[in-house]
């Protein structure tokens, strides 16, 4: 698996392990952390990268979800799709050195799985 992919893995894992267990982003992250240990400091760093973005732009990114999703409540989306697009959101609209493409691209895989 590529290093951004499993990066992109592990910060979904981050991001439903904090909705579930009702934590905050950077104490879901802590944990995490602990418990798995990344394949090299790349991997770790652009997973801490996109849950910080995703963190700090959490209402902005959820506003608008909320726009584009017509007749849908995001409370109401599954969690796992919910938090594939807050990921994807984040990367269109915060990252330059990401081609869209590629992100569209890397949501679709990682909502396949």
């Amino acid at each position: 698996m590529r290093k951004r992919t499993l990066a992109r893995e592990y910060t979904l894992k981050i991001l439903y392990q904090a909705e579930m267990t009702r934590r905050d982003l950077a104490a879901a992250a802590s944990k995490f952390w602990d418990e798995e240990d990344p394949p090299d400091d790349n991997v770790r760093e652009f997973t801490q990268r996109l849950v910080d973005g995703v963190a700090a732009n959490l209402a902005a990114i959820d506003a608008k979800i909320s726009h584009y999703a017509a007749n849908w409540q995001i409370k109401r989306m599954a969690v796992i799709d919910r938090n594939i697009l807050r990921l994807g959101v984040y990367e269109l609209l915060h990252t330059s050195d990401i081609p869209p493409k590629v992100t569209i691209n890397e949501a679709v895989e990682l909502a396949k799985r």
